[in-house]
């Protein structure tokens, strides 16, 4: 479905080396070790130039990470020919507060309307229009990119990196490979694979060439492609918090010096701020990092090409913008969602404080859909406030909230009076309709369930 340039760095790749190396910084001892370890590029990139911009979010740190089809040596001349493009484009969303990490995958043949984009030194800048997300960059360098990406997504991008794939075998090799469940044999001339069935130590060379091999995916397609390299972001991500590379100094800064030899970031990303975010998020569960690639769908009148497929692609990328991506967490650092209250637990009564007849009926009705049990309806004798309330003894605020959930809006108060019944008490000054749980986010399901995401605490293939 998708095309590919043959020789292309992967999506898994580019995120593994740009948010591995972020993870691991903070276990280095000394500041100035850490200093002298990095030598990174970076590019200026003027964001005021990009109009208005979504809101940033207090503790999310957003940082896109472009893996570009940059090629050195004998394939140099390629860059002239095509100019240079990320064949990678993830959004790395970096939770401070909550713990946790969330990458979108935004595939590369995905056709969106792109942004103008002014002519800028070598770049020729584009009037935007409907045209490939990572021809972006083509036209105007990382800051296009980065407009484009920030525009068509909606999520506020605080930094960018960019990779190239020169150094990537290098990188595995000096982790000592990787290990990958290889679920069938594997024979791609094309990414120059061979490999058995099993579980196995990919090294470098054959990290590469999985992550490039379309036609051993189940359906030759790069989006099936796309789910191997997220397998092997998962991988490496084991294998640098779980082995001994944080614990080597030496191993440690081989490494380092791996990934930033081929990294160029915006000048705002310091090495104080990769130091922040590093001891932030050293402590990370890997059950707290997610994978996941935006929902899509064929373009309309090319199939070699993609479209955001809605509103399954809205609904995720408002997510990660307003940094709700991530399963909620009980007080211990425990994903709490086996002892949340379900509708079938919810039993209420329905008053009609609107002034409209009939109404309290209707909403029964639709309240019974939601799966809650309806006890009684009416109009309020002892509580009748022009907001709407839900009504709650105490010990069952978590009752009132999920009933308050499925309405437009609703405000939850104790009432030491009430029994196991909630009550719904509709106000004249704020009634909303009943809006249905599915389309809210507080309602304690996870954001990305459904998406065929994943996480980097285990591999789902299994070779047993």
């Amino acid at each position: 479905m998708l095309s590919a340039v043959t020789n292309s760095l992967s999506p898994g790749q580019w995120v593994a080396c740009g948010a591995t190396a972020v993870l691991i910084a903070g276990s280095l001892v000394a500041y100035t070790t850490f200093t002298d370890a990095f030598g990174i590029d970076t590019e200026s990139i003027d964001q005021d130039a990009w109009g208005d911009r979504p809101p940033s979010v207090d503790g999310l740190h957003n940082i896109l990470l472009l893996g570009t089809d940059e090629r050195a040596g004998e394939d140099a001349s390629y860059n002239d020919l095509n100019g240079i493009r990320p064949d990678a484009l993830v959004i790395v969303s970096i939770d401070v507060d909550n713990g946790g990490v969330t990458m979108v995958n935004l595939p590369r043949d995905l056709v969106v309307d792109l942004p103008p984009c002014e002519q800028n030194g070598e770049f020729e800048g584009t009037d935007g229009g409907p045209d490939q997300l990572n021809h972006a960059m083509r036209y105007g360098g990382m800051g296009c990119q980065g407009n484009a990406v920030e525009t068509v997504t909606g999520v506020h991008l605080d930094h960018m990196v960019t990779v190239d794939f020169a150094g990537f075998e290098d990188i595995i090799d000096t982790i000592g490979g990787v290990t990958m469940c290889v679920p069938e044999p594997v024979d791609d001339p094309k990414a120059d694979l061979r490999l058995d069935a099993g579980e196995q130590v990919l090294n470098g060379s054959q990290a590469l060439g999985l992550a490039r091999s379309r036609d051993s995916t189940e359906h030759g397609s790069d989006l099936g492609r796309i789910e191997n390299q997220q397998r092997m972001i998962g991988a490496i991500l084991r294998e640098v918090t779980e082995g001994d590379i944080l614990t080597s100094p030496s191993t440690l800064l081989n490494f380092l010096d791996s990934v930033t030899d081929s990294m160029v970031t915006d000048e705002e990303l310091t090495l104080e701020v990769m130091m922040d975010l590093a001891v932030a998020m050293r402590e990370v569960d890997l059950e707290r990092m997610n994978m996941v690639t935006a929902p899509v769908m064929d373009h309309p009148t090319d199939p070699n090409k993609v479209v955001l497929q809605e509103p399954a692609a809205q609904e995720l990328l408002e997510s990660v913008a307003a940094g709700e991506a991530l399963p909620e967490e009980d007080g211990d650092g425990e994903t709490d969602d086996g002892d949340a209250v379900t509708p079938e637990e919810v039993s209420l009564t329905v008053l009609n404080n609107t002034g409209q007849n009939g109404l309290a009926t209707e909403v029964e009705t639709l309240l019974n859909a939601e799966g809650f049990t309806v006890v009684g309806t009416g109009n309020p004798e002892t509580r009748a406030p022009d907001e709407t309330t839900v009504y709650h003894a105490p010990g069952q605020e978590e009752h009132a909230e999920l009933v308050a959930s499925a309405l437009t809006s609703a405000r939850t108060e104790e009432a030491p009076d009430l029994g196991e019944d909630v009550e719904l008490v509709m106000g004249a000054a704020d009634w909303g309709p009943v809006v249905g749980l599915d389309s809210e986010d507080d309602d304690g399901e996870d954001p990305l369930a459904g998406l065929d995401g994943t996480t980097a605490a285990t591999d789902e293939v299994s070779c047993d």
